[in-house]
């Protein structure tokens, strides 16, 4: 069968992937002229272990399976990454019960060796860190996200697949059982495939509207939120990442480690309308705050304005967050097309599983 898959991102080149081992011939489609350039590269490039997710939802099951496969993946192709394990602290009274709920979810969630640990224990893993109750959860991790997506394409092209870069999708039209493929850019042009998985992570919601037999009261909204980070100017001062309590639309700002050894703050949510990867200093000024409740030795004038990304939600301000939408053709009735839509964090944790999910729909 010849798939196309839209979107050349951590979760695009993981269905790939899967498509390609199941003995499909795959082509990878990205508009941009490299891969991950978007979401996947804009982010804290943790391994989640899976605490926080809802019971039953697709990020409960598929980010505690996902994180096992992608320890294991990362060991057997080369991909640098590191089990350092992760703090969530509540830093006052109030806190203690929202740290004790997440730990429960964590239990049902099936995520290992997760233990709640009082004050005195978490000094001793993290001098630099204040709190008065913390849950310790060894199994969350970092890795390099572009070596991951180095390798999956490595395995797909080994299994025969393609990317095809700076090659934007313009339109799709199932004609006689098979899709007609409708390209963009330098070399405009249209072949047909049997399916299609639209991964396209902040365009999803377009290219849906552009594929011609959906239904498009099925394409949910798409709100954009940001999420900036600032480097650390000194050298790090924790060795596991570090966490307050989650807060509505992320799991707040904290302490992000990456594998050449720098330390970063980050992300917070700002709600915003079009694509806009600018880091304003100003806001600055709420990271020292946020920071100086789990880190009060946090010093002046330390923090400098690094990257941002954006989360592709499917809910807005002040609304539930949304579960991912994996739009199957058993759900919608168009044979042999998967639509994505919001697939944020954690998506490069549940990126294996999702990819096997993804795959066994194509034959719908």
């Amino acid at each position: 069968m010849q798939v196309l898959v839209v979107g050349a991102g951590v979760v695009g080149l993981a269905c790939a992937r899967a498509a390609a081992l199941k003995g499909h011939e795959v082509i990878v489609a990205e508009a941009a002229n490299a891969i991950g350039t978007v979401t996947s590269s804009r982010n804290s490039e943790v391994i989640h272990a899976g605490l926080y997710y809802p019971t039953g939802t697709k990020r409960a099951v598929h980010c505690p399976r996902s994180r096992r496969m992608l320890y294991d993946y990362c060991a057997s192709h080369g991909v640098p990454h590191r089990k350092c394990g992760k703090l969530v602290v509540a830093t006052n009274d109030k806190e203690v019960a929202g740290i004790e709920k997440i730990f429960k979810q964590s239990q049902i969630n099936g995520c290992e060796n997760v233990e709640l640990i009082d004050a005195a224990a978490a000094k001793r893993l993290e001098p630099a860190a204040y709190c008065v109750t913390a849950m310790l959860s060894p199994e969350t991790g970092i890795i390099d996200s572009h070596g991951y997506m180095r390798a999956l394409r490595g395995d797909l092209e080994d299994h025969g697949g393609m990317v095809a870069l700076n090659t934007p999708i313009e339109r799709l039209v199932l004609s006689e059982g098979r899709w007609e493929v409708h390209f963009g850019g330098a070399d405009p042009q249209t072949i047909t495939v049997d399916a299609v998985v639209n991964a396209a992570g902040l365009g999803a919601q377009k290219l849906a509207r552009a594929t011609e037999g959906y239904p498009q009261e099925r394409v949910p909204r798409l709100f954009l939120a940001k999420g900036n980070y600032f480097a650390y100017s000194g050298r790090p001062v924790f060795s596991r990442l570090i966490y307050p309590p989650p807060i509505p639309g992320g799991l707040g700002v904290h302490v992000v480690l990456d594998m050449a050894g720098r330390m970063r703050f980050g992300p917070d949510v700002e709600w915003i309308d079009t694509e806009d990867y600018n880091v304003d200093p100003g806001r600055a000024a709420s990271f020292y705050e946020r920071v100086r409740g789990y880190w009060p030795g946090l010093p002046d004038n330390s923090l400098i304005p690094d990257y941002a990304g954006i989360r592709p939600k499917v809910t807005g301000p002040g609304e539930p967050q949304a579960d991912f939408v994996i739009d199957a053709p058993e759900h919608h009735g168009v044979p042999r097309l998967v639509q994505l839509f919001g697939i944020e964090s954690p998506g490069l944790t549940s990126s294996l599983s999702l990819g096997e999910e993804v795959t066994g729909y194509l034959s719908s």
